[in-house]
């Protein structure tokens, strides 16, 4: 085959239709075809690793995608057009496939050199994302990548506004980086491509004198440390955007990711029911995508995806749906605007850690101005929206913590007052309880800025009597295996998981979070940042991550097995239901919790409140 013959042939399939004419001309000139018998093998990317991606001109190939079940039928078959090997050339591993022709085929072999451009655009990188969900593929020994950060390979390129353009070109060159980032201050950063560089530059005319700042990009898309990576592959390929930045909470940026680094994670099987569930043009249909949730997180579980990983992708997906039932809702009332509010989710939605029993707890940050009658309005629509979620299978309480009660809707200037009186007097109007439940709140719709009232606790170790109540409250909460109840009734046949065990790691570690000033919000990390202080060491933080991680994972389990048998998902275990080694693992599990607790307390009594975050003596 000739290679024009060969770009033309290309030209009709993804991702090669997004080359130009210049490029696909490369690629067909470096490609080799080669033709195949019946059951010849064409490519064993178990055993050699290869840096080619292999396209199918004629015939049929079959492929087997887990080197464990090669002897059995093929997983897929690859028709004309169709690719394969990309993954071991994106990863640079051998990760497989397996290919043999299941026909007389012809194959186009093309180099990785050549290649890259195809799925480094936009287009391409969204083929690989479809084409990796609708293959359920999970490659064996593959990076096992799930939320955006995990994503980041090098530290970015940092530069000033005022720094000039060759100089950032030179920056970029030495370290190899494709972009640079922008420090405007305030957590704001812009970012300069190369394709700017070219455009501004070498089209444009601009002098290698000029300031950065006129040249780059603004407002470049941008994702929160710990987002997830499938939905901020759909944030960049909305924006159109050839790169994402990835930043904390306190706007320190922590990397820059692009389309090549999102074919390598293992969410993109999420990816296809993120995108419909976000594009629902009705409640109905919302609804009917929502019910398949969970047999997806049932299939990324059953795949070898880390419990941890599964219900960070459930939390990103509650963010979407909930996102969506906002936006259907309020079509419907266009006297009211979205832009008036920011919708926080709270609780374990609002820490990343929502399972199938999870309540979708809010609250609500108006723009300071909105007045009682105007809230009032939107309680009703946002009372709307929680029936939205309702149909949808998730689970909520309508007398609870939900944005439709006057509670938990307010201005931010009335949040901020709140906030205040509840640190100067815990003990009062609830503020033990309130800011327990604030501290959890994460901005899933609006301006992330709004809601201040979390920034009021920031200073909570400068009071001392309030950080000792705190305590006391979050120590409320006992890890046990038996309620008094179930010791006079003589019960002994079911625990629940949420409040005899979780429930006890998640108030710690808030406090803990709380008490060394972190922003963190998920568990694990709250008591990672506290880790070393006089009142939670190395070890007992230690144990206490290790305990939390274990219950999650078998509480995701048991309730996706739950939801199989067609029961409601629950926190209660049936202990007599449950496999010896299970029940050993959580009888420890809450021993160890008490030990923690037991120890806290005794912290409390002998030891001052101004040492208890002071790093132990060496």
């Amino acid at each position: 085959m000739e290679a024009s013959e060969l770009a033309a042939f290309l030209s009709g399939y993804p991702p090669f239709d997004s080359l130009t004419e210049e490029a696909l001309a490369t690629v067909s000139t470096e490609a080799v075809v080669e033709s195949f018998r019946e059951g010849e093998l064409i490519l064993d990317a178990f055993t050699h690793l290869t840096a080619e991606v292999f396209v199918v001109v004629s015939g049929r190939v079959d492929l087997w995608n887990n080197a464990d079940r090669i002897t059995e039928a093929a997983d897929e078959r690859v028709e004309v057009g169709g690719l394969f090997g990309f993954s071991a050339m994106l990863t640079e591993r051998s990760v497989g496939p397996r290919a043999v022709a299941a026909s007389r085929a012809t194959v186009a072999r093309i180099p990785a050199s050549v290649v890259a451009p195809a799925f480094a655009s936009r287009r391409g990188a969204r083929f690989l994302a479809e084409k990796l969900s609708s293959a359920n593929q999970a490659f064996a020994g593959a990076p096992t990548y799930s939320i955006v950060d995990e994503l980041i390979v090098q530290d970015p390129v940092v530069v000033d506004p005022a720094t000039p353009v060759g100089e950032v070109a030179r920056l970029m060159t030495e370290r190899g980086a494709p972009c640079a980032a922008v420090r405007l201050g305030g957590g704001k950063y812009g970012m300069l491509t190369d394709s700017l560089l070219r455009k501004r530059v070498l089209v444009e005319g601009k002098p290698a004198s000029t300031a950065v700042e006129q040249v780059m990009e603004p407002s470049p898309p941008t994702a929160l440390v710990g987002d997830s990576a499938a939905e901020a592959s759909i944030l960049m390929f909305d924006r159109e955007a050839e790169f994402l930045l990835v930043v904390d909470r306190d706007g320190r940026l922590h990397g820059v990711v692009g389309p090549r680094d999102f074919a390598v994670s293992s969410t993109t099987a999420g990816v296809s029911l993120h995108e419909q569930l976000r594009r629902a043009s009705s409640v109905e249909e919302l609804n009917v995508r929502a019910r398949r949730v969970p047999s997806m997180l049932a299939d990324l579980l059953s795949r070898g995806l880390a419990s941890g990983k599964v219900i960070a992708v459930y939390s990103a997906i509650l963010d979407t749906i909930v996102r969506r039932a906002i936006s259907l809702i309020f079509s419907t009332h266009p006297e009211l605007s979205v832009d008036s509010f920011t919708w926080l989710s709270l609780g374990s939605n609002g820490r990343r850690e929502a399972v199938l029993s999870s309540d979708v707890d809010s609250a609500v940050a108006f723009t300071d101005g909105v007045q009682a009658d105007e809230i009032y309005r939107y309680r009703l629509a946002f009372a709307e929206v929680n029936d939205v979620l309702a149909k949808a299978g998730l689970s909520r309480d309508d007398h609870g913590v939900t944005a439709q009660q006057p509670l938990f809707a307010r201005t931010n200037a009335d949040w901020r007052r709140a906030g205040q009186q509840w640190l100067a007097a815990p003990a009062e109007h609830k503020g033990a309880i309130m800011t327990s439940l604030l501290v959890d709140g994460r901005p899933i719709h609006g301006d992330p800025g709004l809601p201040a009232v979390t920034r009021v606790f920031s200073d909570l170790r400068e009071h001392p009597g309030t950080m000792r109540l705190l305590l006391q409250e979050s120590l409320s909460s006992r890890a046990r295996m038996r309620s008094l109840r179930g010791v006079l009734t003589r019960r002994t046949d079911t625990f629940n998981v949420k409040t005899h065990a979780l429930l006890p790691i998640v108030n710690i570690a808030r406090w803990a979070a709380l008490s060394v000033g972190s922003a963190a919000l998920p568990t694990t990390e709250r008591l990672r940042s506290a880790s070393g202080s006089a009142m939670l060491p190395d070890e007992q933080a230690s144990i206490l991550i290790e305990a939390f991680e274990v219950l999650q994972r078998l509480r995701l389990r048991y309730q996706l097995l739950q939801h199989q048998r067609g029961d409601r998902p629950s926190d209660v275990f049936v202990m007599d239901r449950m496999s010896p080694i299970d029940r050993t693992v959580v009888a420890q599990a809450v021993r160890e919790i008490a030990s923690v607790q037991r120890r806290m307390d005794n912290i409390s009594v002998y030891v001052p409140a101004e040492a208890w975050v002071a790093p132990d003596p060496a």
